[in-house]
């Protein structure tokens, strides 16, 4: 370490502070005739040493510091720990960690710190045989992105990636940049096994009860020519279908298309499998689940209109869109209409009332049920009566007149998640025909898009809805959306952003609100095998104030009807609950609770998915490797050549790397000067009594 000192003002103050502890000597020591002059000469050194430090210590000197290290350099042993690495046999897995652990040693040896790092971003301390091969994926990019995160600014020079050069997960390593060298270690057979497989089996995420829906099922073999298997798909263990697919060819791709009937409500596990053949060299992935959720009917709209009109088409154009709705339009007929004797749960009524009130009678027998309403209001419509029926909006029209508007969206709504740059689309759509006349809001309603005439933003909204009271309701107070369609198709090629602010704003007053007090749902529909599952718990009291504290019964139940029961109490700090070891699988839950008295019950179902992208892929990608360690100047090896490994890294000369820290203290800061001035007064003072003096 070495230091130097600094002034903050004038070093010619020094002088000032030896003649301050000079005179100071002087004044207190030059009278005494009875003391031996030796005596005296010391007594007052004592004295000008300490006055002169104190007063020294008064101009504030400042002491830098630096101090210079050697940080030794580093070398990070990357394991791939994925379960592909063991397809080769875990013996000579065995021997390449052995052969590592000795050059482990060698370089720890030469003064080269060496840590072990493995997927998932865990480290290993101790022998590389304690290292468990049960990572169901594998991410290189990520392995090493990590490392490079962790040895950022650190003496890190070079990286051993022992792999067998199989990747599922994330992109290709070699699309990195790296600023160390990766020396890779090639583990694992290259040449293809003899296999066949399920690639994959696909269907729709959701289908409805009582429909079909057909499921894919993708087929790959390589070293089965002239052979034959059985693919079968089950359900619950009970054979749904079977089909037998021919390999003609000695690497094969084929695909199988069956047809299921959703016959229960609810998510349902099917699984996909092919019969094992004789010489293959694993049979994990001869097998793939399917889940599909299946659900009781679709959301039903009816669009009640007065007349036929180019809106109606766009209107069925948006809602078609979404495969949950089913939509009934009906025209009225002199005045009447042939509507369903279904429950719905959003009614759309276009240009009704209407002036003429011919169907005043049908809008009374529909809005005599509290069903939430979409009020489009054209030519046609009877803006009194409008008036009376809607809890969103007065319109004063003057004399049946019509004004031409565009739309402005209201960047602060945000009930719905609409993107605001997006929807600038609006003020260049051609106008719609909206009542001329005063609007004002009724109490709590909320606008989405507001009125504006050519470039003049006005304080008149267009679109609004009102989520308070017994009827949820919307009204578009204009027609002309069909134009607004055609326009964004001429302007993007699209029909998007109309069609999403139309279908979220049908969807918001439409959804059924939950006045449950007790809420338990997971984190997501899906999880991993291996992963954590995990269920949020929301409690309420009656007036729908968070609760917390209070004990939460959970049972949970597999396919098989094994059932799992757990106790745990949320708190505002936690309100989650974790459950682990879970194998895959439909799984149900039932929480409850006692709350205000009352016990509360909540259900629900998750999947746990097994994802076999280890089985999938078996043959080692040594060329990756070889790749890698090119571009990053470093060197691939095999079990052959490991033990050259030691050699070639000590050959490369990594050096230590020196750093310097620079550190600039107030030097009064330094602790031994005040037992330096303590010592100096307790030494003058104790030879002071000793001879006598006062």
């Amino acid at each position: 370490m070495r230091s130097e000192l600094y002034f903050q003002s004038s070093p010619w103050w020094i002088l000032v502070c030896l003649a301050a502890g000079a005179a100071y000597a002087f004044a207190l020591y030059q009278h005494r005739k009875d003391w031996d002059k030796r005596i005296q000469y010391a007594l007052a050194a004592l004295r000008f040493v300490a006055v002169s430090v104190i007063c020294f210590l008064l101009i504030n000197p400042l002491v830098r510091s630096v101090t210079t290290s050697t940080e030794k350099p580093k070398v990070v042993l990357a394991i791939d720990n994925s379960e592909s690495m063991t397809a080769a046999g875990r013996e000579q897995l065995t021997q390449t960690l052995n052969a590592l652990d000795q050059v482990r040693q060698q370089l720890a040896d030469q003064g080269v710190e060496v840590a072990v790092q493995t997927l998932g971003d865990s480290t290993v301390n101790g022998d590389l045989n304690q290292v468990k091969f049960t990572q169901r994926s594998t991410n290189l990019s990520d392995l090493l992105n990590n490392i490079r995160s962790n040895y950022e600014g650190r003496n890190l020079t070079d990286v051993v990636l022992v792999s067998d050069g199989i990747t599922n997960q994330g992109v290709s390593p070699t699309f990195g940049r790296y600023n160390f060298g990766i020396h890779t270690l090639g583990v694992g057979d290259t040449i293809p096994k003899r296999d066949i497989q399920i690639r994959d089996a696909v269907a729709n995420r959701l289908a409805y009860l009582g429909n079909q829906f057909p499921v894919q099922v993708d087929v790959a073999s390589y070293g089965f020519q002239g052979k034959s298997a059985t693919v079968v798909l089950r359900q619950n263990g009970r054979e749904l279908s079977r089909q037998t697919v021919n390999f003609n060819r000695a690497e094969t791709f084929q695909s199988v298309n069956f047809q299921a009937t959703a016959t229960q409500k609810g998510v349902q596990h099917l699984v996909a499998e092919i019969t094992p053949q004789s010489g293959e060299f694993t049979t994990r992935n001869n097998r793939r689940d399917v889940y599909i959720d299946v659900i009781d009917g679709k959301e039903k709209i009816l669009l009640l209109a007065l007349a036929p009109h180019p809106d109606i088409k766009a209107i069925r154009s948006i809602i078609e869109k979404n495969q949950n709705y089913e939509l009934d339009i009906r025209i009225l007929n002199a005045g009447n209409a042939d509507i369903p004797d279904k429950v719905y749960d959003l009614v759309i009524l276009h240009q009704l009332p209407d002036n003429g009130n011919l169907g005043l009678p049908t809008v009374q027998r529909v809005l005599a049920k509290t069903t939430p309403v979409l009020f489009i209001v054209g030519n046609q419509t009877s803006v009194q009566a409008l008036n009376a029926v809607n809890p969103v909006m007065q319109i004063s029209a003057s004399g049946g007149q019509l004004d031409k508007v565009a739309g402005r969206f209201n960047a602060d709504f945000r009930q719905l998640n609409l993107d605001a740059n997006k929807l600038g689309l609006l003020e260049r759509m051609p106008p719609v025909s909206v009542p001329f006349g005063d609007y004002q809001l009724k109490p709590a309603s909320q606008v989405v898009v507001w009125q504006q005439v050519g470039s003049v933003k006005t304080s008149k909204p267009l679109l609004a809805l009102n989520l308070t009271g017994p009827r949820k309701a919307a009204i578009l107070a204009g027609e002309g959306l069909w134009e607004w369609r055609l326009e964004e198709f001429a302007q993007t090629d699209k029909q998007e952003i109309i069609d999403e602010l139309l279908q979220k704003v049908m969807q918001l007053i439409s959804v059924k609100e939950d006045r449950r007090k007790l809420r338990v749902y997971p984190s997501r529909n899906e999880f991993l095998t291996g992963e954590k599952v995990a269920l949020e718990t929301e409690m309420y009291n009656d007036i729908y104030e968070r609760l917390y504290d209070r004990p939460v019964r959970l049972e949970i139940t597999s396919e098989k009807a094994i059932t799992r029961t757990f106790t745990y109490t949320p708190t505002e700090a936690n309100s989650r609950f974790e459950v682990s070891n879970l194998p895959d699988g439909v799984y149900k839950f039932r929480a409850t609770a006692s709350l205000n008295g009352k016990t509360e019950t909540a259900n629900g179902e998750f999947i746990v998915r097994e994802l076999q992208l280890e089985a999938l892929n078996t043959t080692a990608d040594h060329l990756l490797l070889r790749q890698l360690s090119q571009q990053t100047g470093g060197k691939f090896y095999n079990t052959a050549t490991l033990a050259s490994l030691a050699t070639d890294l000590q050959n490369r000369k990594p050096t230590g790397r020196l750093t310097s820290s620079e550190q600039l203290n107030e030097l009064i800061n330094l602790r031994w000067l005040f037992f330096l001035i303590l010592a100096l007064a307790g030494i003058e003072w104790g030879l002071r009594k000793y001879f006598g003096g006062y």
